[in-house]
């Protein structure tokens, strides 16, 4: 480990020594019930970070959002040659779990794994994030700005967080977003984007026995369009339809006069995305049968995380930087979607995936690897120091 810094060695003992700490803060927050849809509890998870930090000297601000979860952004100050450009460490407090369930199963560790709703993703990151700050707080040693943003609906698409998240990102000069590492060990140098639709269709209410022609149907309407939506699929071009929600009707003898579907669309290319949309509008302003009317709307949006050159060459003093901490780490492409796409998407170079090691997340089974918790933190903290900032 030659080319290590002083403040390498410094700052990994000092993430080294307060690893159950790391732990205390973890079961803290899986225990926190913080659903997406649930702001009460997605604060009040930010509330156990802003205490942490504050208890440690750093400054949190909070970042209204009416409908979801706030966003709180906590701030150590960097060396003076380093300038105003900030580094951002990222995550999400939010779950896809539904309430109740850190009472069902609450935070637990057994043979070398920690367990709990949200305990990969991406909690474990976020406690991650919260010790990396402290450490260049305490040690003194940032080498620019640090901002740590810990939003609240990246779940359901960040329809509140996006903004904030560009805004931040624009001016940065690098991202890393805790997401949880793939269980190879892995960081995530690209994904997919994805877009996310609600079609409501209109028809007309008639007894199926009675007077069935005087009937139009709206399921019947949705059933070619969604014939239509999943030809669009193109695996080649990594574009995939899939309707995953569907409901309608008014009673099973009534020619149903409304139909509701929920459409999840993804894709690698940015360039895709304009034509994605285009598509899926073409299709449902189309009536296929006549005498039936229908209403698109988005209800959330991720941008695919692109690897640029700047974002390779962060990737590449990341996976230097785990060799020093005794990590062998690739890159990996993720068909799953996440914030990383935003701060891409304003240019400014991100790594994904950085977080603890996990795996099955969104179920039951959701676990991480104990043992990465420490040397994923000293990794990202190596790569701070490392980053040139004389700019």
């Amino acid at each position: 480990m030659a080319g290590q810094k002083p403040d390498e060695k410094v700052i990994a003992a000092w993430l080294a020594e307060h690893e159950q700490e790391m732990l205390s803060l973890l079961e803290a927050l899986v225990n926190t019930d913080s659903g997406s849809y649930f702001k009460e509890g997605v604060d009040a998870a930010g509330d156990v970070i802003k205490e942490f930090l504050e208890n440690r000297g750093i400054q949190c601000d909070t970042i209204p959002v009416e409908t979801h979860g706030d966003a709180l952004r906590a701030t150590v100050s960097g060396a003076s040659h380093g300038g105003n450009r900030p580094i951002i460490l990222m995550g999400h407090r939010d779950t896809v779990f539904p309430r109740g369930e850190p009472e069902r199963r609450p935070f637990a560790i057994s043979d070398g794994r920690a367990t709990g709703p949200g305990v990969a993703d991406m909690k474990a990151g976020l406690v991650m994030n919260a010790f990396v700050l402290a450490a260049f707080a305490e040690l003194g040693c940032a080498p620019a700005p640090l901002v740590g943003l810990f939003t609240g609906d990246e779940e359901i698409g960040s329809p509140s967080s996006a903004p904030i998240i560009a805004r931040e990102a624009t001016n940065a000069r690098a991202v890393f977003n805790s997401e949880p590492g793939r269980i190879s060990g892995n960081v995530v140098t690209g994904r997919k984007g994805g877009i996310f639709f609600q079609c409501a269709i209109t028809g007309k209410a008639a007894h199926s026995g009675g007077n069935f022609s005087d009937g139009i149907s709206a399921i019947g309407e949705m059933a070619h369009k969604i014939n239509a939506w999943h030809a669009i699929t193109d695996l080649d071009r990594g574009i995939t339809v899939n309707v995953g929600l569907v409901s309608g009707g008014q009673s099973v003898n009534t020619v149903a006069p409304e139909a509701v579907c929920e459409i999840d669309t993804r894709f690698i290319k940015l360039a895709d995305r304009d034509w994605l949309i285009s598509e899926i509008t073409r299709i449902a302003d189309q009536s296929f049968i006549d005498g039936t009317a229908a209403s698109l709307i988005i209800k959330g949006e991720f941008k695919p995380l692109e690897q640029s050159p700047g974002s390779a060459d962060i990737f590449e003093l990341y996976t230097e930087a785990g060799r020093d901490s005794g990590l062998t780490i690739a890159g990996e492409f993720s068909g799953g979607c996440a914030d990383s796409g935003i701060t891409a998407s304003v240019g400014t170079p991100t790594i994904c995936g950085v977080g603890p090691v996990g795996a099955h997340v969104h179920s039951p089974d959701e676990y991480i690897e104990l043992n990465s918790f420490v040397p994923r933190a000293q990794t990202l903290a190596r790569t701070i120091l490392r980053l040139k900032v004389t700019e």
